[in-house]
């Protein structure tokens, strides 16, 4: 006897269903590379400008070679003027500290990415620095920014330039250039008039220059002249002021002789002074002995008679 088994329609169909359900996310999971899809590491940029024309999924370059794409763009809660960017970037890619963002359009087709730059071998690793979840990637302005903030600041100047036109070309202005032009037309009349004069007037003065220039081309060996003269007189007088303290020293010299000589001399002048005035007393007196007894040179000095009431030498008085 035949078993007959029994079939539920409903669970054959739902196990068709999710059988081609997996068939298919199988294949598009493989037609988007995902079993050889790398590794990626997120990183945050905040741009100060505006971010018109990029869009999610925009690639990221790191010098013109495609490492990523822009997963994320929204403003920053704590500054609406400010535009957080969130790449997904391969690992192995080199984010350094001095890596920089920058905004930029491919081609005519106006189409924006975003360029990785910078660098250096040897830099740190970008690291995470807390409050954030990623690591920031530091921006600086793209070329279409930095062109806005030059015409901004020509169109500025050209403005400033424009009222400073208007404020010159004023009526009160115009007015006075129209009488100043008048003036100057004037005056143009008057030289003219008085061509001849003022020829005679510069031909005059040419000539004067010229006497000056000849002058002074006479007073240049004048004047060397002079100097060499002022060159002598400055000898003399450093000679004269050598001398004078040759002289000084000479002074200070004598003056220290003469002052020795003075202690030691005099004492002894003096003495023979004196000495010569006994002397001369004595010739003197020899002198006038002599003129009154002449004989006395030969005999010498006669006896002197005794007085009343003397008594010769050796004899004694009774």
């Amino acid at each position: 006897m035949a078993i007959e088994t029994k079939v539920n329609p409903a669970l054959v169909g739902a196990f068709v269903l999710v059988l081609a359900a997996a068939l298919i996310g199988g294949v598009l999971w493989l037609a988007s590379g995902g079993m050889f899809k790398p590794k990626v590491d997120f990183y945050l940029a905040i741009e100060d400008e505006s971010v018109a024309g990029l869009n999610l999924n925009a690639a990221v370059k790191f010098n013109g070679v495609d490492v990523g794409k822009v997963r994320d763009i929204r403003l920053d809660a704590a500054n609406p003027q400010r535009v957080r960017l969130l790449f997904e970037i391969e690992q192995g890619t080199p984010i350094s500290v001095d890596t920089v963002a920058v905004l930029k359009t491919q081609g005519l087709t106006g189409i924006a990415y975003v360029e990785l730059e910078g660098g250096a071998p040897g830099s740190a690793v970008l690291q995470t620095i807390p409050p954030e979840r990623y690591p920031v990637i530091r921006t600086k302005p793209s070329l279409s920014a930095r062109l806005e903030n030059v015409l901004t600041s020509v169109l500025a100047k050209l403005d400033r330039t424009s009222s400073n036109i208007d404020a010159i070309l004023s009526n009160e202005n115009r007015a006075a250039f129209t009488h100043a032009l008048a003036d100057i037309a004037v005056l143009a009349r008057t030289f003219a008039a008085r061509k001849g004069t003022l020829d005679a007037g510069i031909v005059s003065a040419a000539r004067a220059f010229d006497n000056g220039a000849r002058a002074t081309e006479q007073l240049g060996p004048v004047i060397e002249r002079v100097g060499r003269s002022a060159e002598a007189v400055e000898k003399m007088g450093d000679a004269a002021a050598l001398a004078s303290a040759n002289a000084g020293r000479t002074i200070d010299g004598v003056g220290a002789d003469v002052q020795r000589f003075g202690a030691q001399t005099l004492p002894q002048v003096h003495q023979l002074l004196g000495e010569l005035n006994q002397l001369s007393a004595s010739l003197r007196r020899l002198s006038e002995q002599t003129e009154r007894n002449p004989a006395s040179l030969l005999f010498g000095r006669s006896p002197v008679p005794e007085g009343p009431g003397e008594a010769p030498l050796g004899v004694q008085r009774p």
